[in-house]
């Protein structure tokens, strides 16, 4: 042990120093992060090892420190998109659209069905971005490289079409007050086909090279378990829960932007442990396509936006050419458009479980308290509990599946 590692005053240091767990065992203190590539994010965990057995682990929430919550603020509704961007970066559609529809929710604003379809696309391509990252880069923190890099091209695709939407790949900064800044162009039209005329096959094999493999079930089948009793106290929700045997979805509980008109199962999982979150994912990525073909085939004729002209932006053509519409254009970018007194609460079916947002507006150009629910920031507390017992090598498995993204953990 090291004192650069560990401060001599923690409590794992104490423990070893007072031979807490007896004379016969040679305790060691582990430094897992907080950065390390296993942890796939800026975090710590410093982890009381007896050989490669875990015996406790002590959790360092984050150490982005970015404020977020504080810095949306003293921001125009506008310019808290890019903020929520930065929340779970594997899905920034969906904090995007979650953002937009609790700001509508706040206004009163009834957006049409063609833009709630449009989003519930957007949405699920978002959710099969996510669950491919996690479960591919599960394989390769056990080993097994070849799957994620098959599976990466179609993750390219949804994020060439993202690109023809917006304009952006990761950080998408997408959509407007009541729906998007434009319709959508033939090539989006075109890329979204082509992913689901060709992920299905893809995901297939990828499936095929898990799910029944020997090696792959031994390392993850029966670890990081956690009970559905823990897992509801604790506070999860999404693919983690589900995994655990809650069946529990926002999207079917609460259902948002027309989600009611799919049909969809939502997976749910027995054990909670790392093999069924994979298995669970898994299925979710069917159903995600399944949902997406039901928009795209089902997509209703009208209007891409709401009429909102006090929150909306004017056309660019309008506001190079009117003097009216440079000045409306204008006022809502500087955020001079008065936001009524509202307190709201509204939640979606993040990639990783319930993201909510709390908004509170008092009239003034930018909210008065904004917060976020973050899944990951509720996972991550779980995971020392999740680990102790077992393998480290197991904690690696583990944290790869519970999808902790470091950009949820501060706020």
């Amino acid at each position: 042990m090291s004192d650069q590692l560990i401060n001599p005053e923690h409590r794992f240091a104490k423990m070893i120093k007072e031979q807490a767990f007896g004379d016969d065992k040679e305790l060691s203190v582990l430094n897992f992060g907080p950065t390390h590539p296993s942890t796939h994010g800026v975090f710590q965990n410093i982890l009381l090892m007896d050989g490669e057995r875990i015996l406790d682990a002590d959790t360092t929430i984050g150490y982005i420190h970015r404020a977020f919550e504080k810095i949306a603020e003293h921001r125009t509704f506008y310019q808290i998109t890019t903020l929520t961007d930065r929340l779970n970066y594997c899905s920034a559609p969906l904090n995007n659209m979650a953002w937009w529809m609790t700001v509508e929710k706040s206004l009163g604003v009834e957006v049409p069905k063609r833009a709630q379809y449009m989003r519930v696309i957007v949405m699920e391509l978002a959710r099969i971005t996510d669950h491919l990252i996690c479960n591919s880069i599960l394989g390769v923190d056990l080993g097994a490289y070849t799957p994620f890099l098959y599976v990466m091209q179609y993750r390219e695709l949804a994020y060439e079409i993202y690109e023809e939407i917006c304009g952006a790949r990761l950080t998408t900064n997408m959509g407007r007050i009541g729906g998007f800044e434009r319709d959508w162009s033939e090539a989006a039209w075109r890329k979204l086909d082509e992913f689901i005329e060709g992920f299905p096959k893809a995901w297939d094999q990828l499936e095929r090279l898990f799910i029944r493999n020997r090696i792959f079930m031994d390392r993850i089948v029966g670890v990081g378990a956690i009970s559905a009793e823990k897992a509801i106290n604790y506070g999860f929700t999404g693919p983690n829960l589900r995994a655990a045997g809650v069946d529990y979805d926002v999207r079917v509980a609460n259902p948002y932007s027309s989600y009611q008109d799919f049909d969809f199962k939502v997976p749910v999982g027995s054990s909670g442990d790392t093999y069924d979150r994979w298995c669970v994912r898994a299925a979710e990525i069917k159903e995600s396509l399944s949902i997406i073909r039901q928009a795209r085939d089902n997509m209703p004729d009208g209007s891409f936006h709401a009429d909102v002209p006090d929150y909306y932006l004017p056309p660019k053509e309008e506001v190079y050419t009117q003097m009216e519409q440079l000045i409306q254009h204008f006022k809502i970018v500087m955020g001079e458009v008065p936001v009524p007194i509202a307190e709201v609460y509204h939640a979606v079916e993040g990639a990783n479980g319930e993201l909510g947002i709390y908004l509170i507006t008092d009239g003034s150009r930018a909210p008065f308290r904004v917060h976020f629910r973050r899944p990951c920031f509720i996972y991550y507390q779980a995971f020392p509990e999740m680990i102790k017992g077992g393998m480290f090598s197991d904690a690696v498995a583990t944290l790869s599946s519970i999808n902790v993204i470091a950009g949820e953990l501060d706020a």
